[in-house]
């Protein structure tokens, strides 16, 4: 079995940020990525009810504002149980939130998680998401000490594949027609990226 890099140590089954009650905010040069509030779920809806957004999602978009509402309330409820970590992204010039990233499937006994990412459709194009992922990524290896990150990528996703691909994530496999959603049958590519790799990319740059 592989061994855990010492500075990771922490007992089994603590939760990450547990005396946390909200999420920390992280920023960029052009980004803030920040806690989710009540504020925001319209632009949730703009971003989880567009169906090209959620294009290669393994849901179905968001059907209205109530919808765009509970999923907020599962982003809270998930982040209570420590199960899933999702920020806003938004420019520092103002303007509301663009997008999201997430933490999610977290399991602290084994330090890993899933990324998770979706940005506003007129927003594409910009850099925003390879700018925030960065981030987010140092903020999982080094704050969270988690030790893997996991990616979910419909193979037809070529934007997505391009952006895991950069940060260094390697293919791992992939799970032939692994989702149904609204009778499209999805193929998933399944990425990694260990901590380890991720700091000597670092150390490269």
């Amino acid at each position: 079995m592989e061994q855990l890099d010492e500075s990771l140590s922490r007992p089994a089954g603590v939760p990450l940020l547990a005396e946390a009650a909200v999420l920390p905010t992280l920023a960029t040069e052009r980004l803030t990525i920040r806690w989710l509030t009540a504020a925001d779920v319209p632009a949730l809806f703009a971003i989880f009810g567009d169906a090209d957004v959620c294009r290669y999602w393994s849901h179905p978009p968001l059907a209205d504002l109530a919808a765009a509402s509970r999923l907020l309330a599962e982003i809270h409820a998930y982040f209570a149980a420590r199960t899933l970590f999702q920020w806003g992204i938004a420019r520092r010039d103002g303007g509301g939130v663009i997008g999201t990233c997430t933490l999610a499937s977290i399991d602290a006994a084994h330090r890993r998680a899933e990324l998770g990412f979706a940005l506003r459709r007129d927003c594409w194009g910009r850099g925003y998401i390879a700018e925030a992922l960065p981030a987010l990524l140092a903020f999982a290896f080094e704050t969270l000490g988690l030790h893997r990150l996991e990616a979910d990528v419909d193979p037809r996703n070529e934007a997505s594949v391009r952006v895991v691909e950069r940060l260094g994530f390697r293919r791992e496999g992939l799970l032939r027609e692994r989702y149904h959603v609204l009778g499209d049958v999805q193929d998933s590519l399944i990425y990694g990226l260990l901590r380890r790799e991720w700091a000597a990319r670092g150390a490269k740059a």
